[in-house]
Parts: C-alpha cells; structure tokens; sequence
C-alpha cells in the first residue's frame, strides 16, 4: 500500500531533473535531490534556482533537501526518482551502498543502459532485484523548458500498481501539468526511448534539406515501426496512439527544444558525429539508443527501415545524404 505520505527525491541535476523538481515543488513541502555537483547545489541554495541548466525555473531552496552525498538521499526517501542521463547511471548508481529493497524506483530518464542494454525499468529489475510493481515511468510530450515557463504540459505514469502511479502523478500533477495513469511500464519506456532516435531521424532530414511534407511522412512511418518493435519486444494490448506514445513523438520530432533533433540536424547538415557531440553541451540520448535498438532488432526481427538508416549513418560513417535516399523508397 502506498499512503501519500511517501518521501520523494530526485537523482539528476539536468533540465529535466530541474523540472520535476519544481513540479514537485507545487505539492510537496521536502523534495529530496541529489547531485553531483556541489557548485550547483551551494548555487541553488543562495539563489533559488539551477545555476547550469533551466536557469529560467524558479525553485525554492527552503523545500529542497540538497545533497551530494547519494546514499543519504537513497536512505532517506521512499520514491526515487532517476533523471541521470543513461550514459552515467551505472557510474553513479556504483557508488550506492545503501539497500533499495522496498523503495519505489521512477526512472525519468528514457534512455537505455549502454553497459547492459536494458530500459532503465528492466535493469532495476534485473540488476538490482526490484519488482515489477515497485517501478514506475514517467513518460510524455513534455520538455523541460516548457514545464519552467508553467506551459500546459501532459505526463503519463505507468506502473504495474495502479494505486502507486496515483501517488507519484498526484505529486507531480498542478495547474499546468496534468498527468495519466498507465500500467504499460515496457512498452512506454520503450517508446520514450525509441522517440529520440526518431527525432534524430527528423533531424537529419531536416539538416538535409528535407520540408514539412517529409517531415510528415517520416513520422508517420515512425509511429507504425515503433508499434512493430515494441510488440516484438512486450506484447499487451496498447493503443500506440495515445500521448504517452504518439504524443512524445511529435513533440520530439517537431519541437526546437528538441536536443535530438538538434542533434540529428548537425549531422544532416555535415557534421561529424563527434564533431555534432561536442557542439551540443548536452547529451543526445538518441544517439546510445539507437546502438541499442539496432542490436535488439537484429534479435527480434522487427522491420525497421528508419532506425537502420540512423544506424548506418552514426555508426558506419555512412552518407546522411544516399541513406535517406535509400529510405524514401522504404516509406509510404
């Protein structure tokens, strides 16, 4: 059972941790949250906000209960959240000595583990023994920069316990952030992983000189691979259209906030992969993802024309410009 006095803290120290932190902020009195580093922390403290990223988002230093120190969070809250970008998760999570039998773990995070290339859900369950139930996903169209400016923004919670996604949706849920509850925790974390290499994919068409018309196609193409993938991967009865799968989608595909698609469009205008990394301060999640998803389709055999294309031109060194080619023949 969960009561609603459950303690909740947030890992991360990024724009997307920054804004469940300040979503939390609407309804909880204490928020747990750890990072790494301790400028930011002592920063947010005599300032009220993230001195690095969502400098524009308000968080008030009286509710948090900063740290750096990760086994003192992990010890003393209840719902963990992880908004560590998946790269970094098992360097970080290295350094936890305290149990975390009993705790519910949240990943934020839609990436997938490059060491184990598990979804953040399933390598909880596997490397660290957590039930399915007591693992939740936060999901949905929802850029951080958009949550800071308090615009209308939608979040779907899946779990396996109803009762438990209730709990962390009524936490985070206020006037400008609504939220679902899901009990697809797979297959939404799929999708959420799975829509940044789909971004980097409208990206590089973008930066190739593709428009609108294109931009439509690809997507709607996306939406229907990504159903065959993620039934080769969970099969349950999903309705694909819905905003937790769709939604995130679109906004990733079309949004300039979007730093997959930044990505993808640096590399579609000529830029070196590495060259196009460090250009962007920021971690493009797409990138380790579609490492991963290319190596599970090889085992599943789903039909997947777009994340070979992005593949072959990350890791192949092939030409952004004749793999797309060679794609518009694929889609319809």
């Amino acid at each position: 059972m969960m009561s609603e006095q459950k303690k909740i803290a947030v890992f991360g120290g990024g724009s997307w941790a920054t804004a469940i932190v300040k979503m939390l902020s609407e309804n909880l009195d204490t928020i747990g949250w750890y990072m790494r580093n301790e400028q930011a922390i002592e920063h947010i403290k005599e300032n009220d906000h993230n001195p690095n990223y969502l400098r524009s988002a308000d968080i008030f230093a009286s509710q948090l209960d900063l740290s750096s120190d990760i086994n003192y969070i992990a010890k003393n809250y209840d719902v963990l959240i992880f908004v560590i970008p998946s790269a970094f998760l098992t360097s970080e999570l290295k350094k936890l000595e305290t149990s975390l039998d009993h705790k519910i773990i949240v990943s934020a995070i839609k990436g997938i583990v490059p060491e184990t290339g598990l979804i953040i859900g399933e390598h909880f369950n596997k490397e660290y023994n957590i039930p399915l139930e007591n693992i939740a996903v936060i999901t949905g169209p929802c850029h951080a920069e958009e949550v800071a400016m308090e615009r209308l923004s939608y979040l779907t919670i899946a779990c396996q316990d109803e009762e438990k996604a209730r709990c962390i949706g009524n936490a985070l849920e206020s006037w400008y952030i609504k939220t679902k509850l899901s009990d697809d925790i797979i297959g939404t974390e799929y999708a959420a992983m799975l829509k940044n290499i789909y971004a980097v994919a409208a990206g590089m068409a973008h930066g190739l000189g593709y428009g609108d018309n294109f931009q439509a196609v690809l997507m709607s193409n996306a939406i229907r691979e990504m159903k065959r993938f993620i039934k080769k991967t969970h099969k349950m009865k999903r309705n694909i259209n819905n905003s937790a799968y769709l939604g995130d989608l679109l906004v990733t595909g079309y949004s300039l906030f979007s730093r997959n698609r930044q990505f993808g469009n640096m590399v579609g205008k000529g830029y070196t992969v590495k060259s196009a990394q460090m250009e962007m301060s920021m971690i493009a999640e797409g990138y380790y993802a579609t490492k991963s998803a290319f190596k599970m389709k090889e085992e599943n055999g789903a039909c997947t024309p777009i994340i070979e294309t992005v593949y072959n031109i990350l890791y192949d060194n092939k030409s952004a410009k004749k793999e797309f080619k060679k794609l518009t023949d694929k889609l319809d």
